[in-house]
């Protein structure tokens, strides 16, 4: 992937992960959110998914290690936005820092030592949250693709009444909303620049259907 694709769909993330903040609070950046402390409950998820109790057999699950990244990429999100840095310097910046790669063998440390350094600044460290991506084998492309399918899943959520409780989940075929994500994600084009869009409306047409 060219470091020009990579800047532009950062800068599309950056922009979903501004509306989806700015929905939850206009004034998201001065509310003082402690995005640090989520990241770090996240990596506990993580690991509890990936396995570490060595007094019981545990198979890693790839699958809901790599839907956690999606979530602290999230929050890592914001903590850049909230910096104040303009959407297209934070782009370059992810650009240049984020290297997925790792010669670490066990994931498990590397969500350590990510952890450990989100705690003592409560920054979002782009280096190492590119071996965490490496550890699952995640490249940027796929990372964009979850992102944005996610994101538009709760935009999507939310403009359907999700928060007065009149969203249904379960929509056609008895099938949860987060199936038909992967559907829609899958049979879009992600490089296109209307795939948030492209997803909002494919899933507008699923929850539709009796």
């Amino acid at each position: 992937m060219s470091l020009e694709t990579v800047k532009q769909q950062t800068l599309t993330m950056l922009q979903l992960q501004d509306d989806m903040n700015s929905k939850v609070h206009p004034e998201w950046r001065v509310q003082g959110n402690a995005w640090y402390r989520a990241i770090w409950i996240e990596c506990g998820e993580l690991m509890d998914h990936y396995g570490w109790k060595w007094w019981k057999h545990q198979t890693p699950d790839t699958e809901q290690v790599a839907l956690e990244l999606v979530d602290i990429w999230h929050f890592g999100l914001s903590i850049l936005l909230e910096g104040g840095a303009s959407p297209d310097a934070i782009a370059d910046q992810v650009a240049r820092e984020l290297v997925i790669n790792t010669d670490q063998t066990d994931l498990r440390l590397d969500v350590e030592a990510f952890t450990a350094a989100t705690l003592a600044d409560q920054q979002f460290h782009l280096d190492l949250f590119g071996r965490l991506l490496a550890g699952v084998n995640m490249d940027y492309a796929e990372l964009y693709r979850r992102y944005v399918g996610k994101n538009v899943l709760n935009f999507f959520r939310q403009d359907n009444g999700y928060k007065d409780g009149t969203y249904r989940k379960l929509w056609f075929d008895g099938r949860e909303d987060n199936e038909h994500l992967v559907e829609v994600v899958e049979a879009l084009d992600a490089s296109a620049q209307s795939f948030s869009k492209d997803v909002y409306t494919a899933l507008g047409d699923r929850y539709s259907r009796p």
